[in-house]
């Protein structure tokens, strides 16, 4: 396949077959395989074009993101290649590799302590929307509150495992953070069979899980913080909160059992998605989404434990 843009090579992942239990069909659906290593290229590009289409993105703006860092690679790359100025504000959680890969793109990165809250004053959002703020010509994509988020994943996820399961999709199990990406995604399968099962996977002490009491945990990429309008609670059947301990568990032996290396969110997920496949019948069919690489989380050893 010949592309004119870099662009145009995001999606059409693959799926991949994962034997937790070799009676009942499991496939991973591998988004480490776009361009920019995530499945965030999808809503970069979607929130990217949109604004342009709106008039709120203009030739010579800036684009300016908080993220936990692969929604800043994704608007990066994405922005670089059509040729905005980038600033990507992050929490000093996110990983070296994720540092260094926005600094090799060139962009500016602005690193803030990390917080409890989104909604923390000093927050890596809050310092974000005062950047936006304070900068002429300039748009935040706002993934935590803009709906293109989870439109992005509604036009081009959700589509995307309905053709490559011929329509046999029956589980869909991923990661809830700011809710796009299941609420998206499960809200196209519903459409196509109300039957659909949508198992969201957060952490088990999330902002969610707790109700308002959240504690720290390492996982990077998920986990609901804060009261998001994104989430929509009417297309998923099920929360799974998954521990660091299990998650990390789980990552590894994707790595050292089926070749997978993943990050460390997939990893929860895949831990939930085991689970869910152990009572799954012959004739359903599940699909769990892998955000990310673990190349870009190598320097917090996760795998070696």
């Amino acid at each position: 396949m010949l592309y004119r843009t870099i662009t145009e090579a995001i999606g059409n992942t693959p799926l991949v077959a994962i034997p937790f239990h070799p009676e009942r069909r499991c496939y991973a659906k591998l988004e480490h395989m776009n361009p920019g290593g995530s499945i965030k290229d999808r809503s970069a590009l979607y929130m990217i074009e949109e604004a342009e289409r709106k008039g709120l993105l203009q030739p010579g703006g800036t684009i300016i993101e908080a993220s936990s860092g692969n929604q800043g690679i994704a608007a990066a790359f994405i922005g670089i290649a059509k040729g905005y100025k980038v600033i990507i504000v992050v929490s000093d959680k996110v990983s070296k590799e994720k540092r260094a890969t926005l600094e090799a793109y060139g962009v500016t990165v602005v690193t803030c302590p990390a917080t409890m809250l989104l909604t923390d004053p000093k927050s890596y959002h809050n310092v974000a929307c005062e950047l936006q703020r304070a900068t002429p010509n300039s748009f935040m994509l706002n993934q935590y509150y803009n709906q293109a988020n989870l439109d992005s994943h509604y036009t081009l996820l959700g589509p995307e495992l309905w053709r490559q399961t011929d329509g046999a999709i029956t589980h869909l199990v991923t990661a809830a953070g700011s809710g796009g990406t299941v609420s998206g995604v499960g809200k196209y399968l519903k459409e196509q069979n109300r039957a659909v099962q949508v198992i969201a996977v957060d952490s088990d002490v999330s902002f969610r899980t707790t109700g308002g009491n959240p504690k720290p945990y390492v996982l990077e990429g998920m986990g609901v913080d804060y009261e998001t309008p994104l989430l929509d609670n009417g297309v998923i059947d099920e929360f799974m909160a998954v521990s660091d301990v299990d998650a990390l568990q789980s990552l590894r032996k994707l790595a050292r059992s089926y070749g997978l290396l993943v990050g460390p969110a997939s990893g929860a997920v895949a831990c939930a998605a085991e689970r869910v496949a152990a009572r799954l019948r012959p004739d359903e069919l599940l699909v769990f989404i892998c955000g990310d690489s673990g190349r870009a989380y190598l320097s917090k050893n996760f795998y070696t434990q």
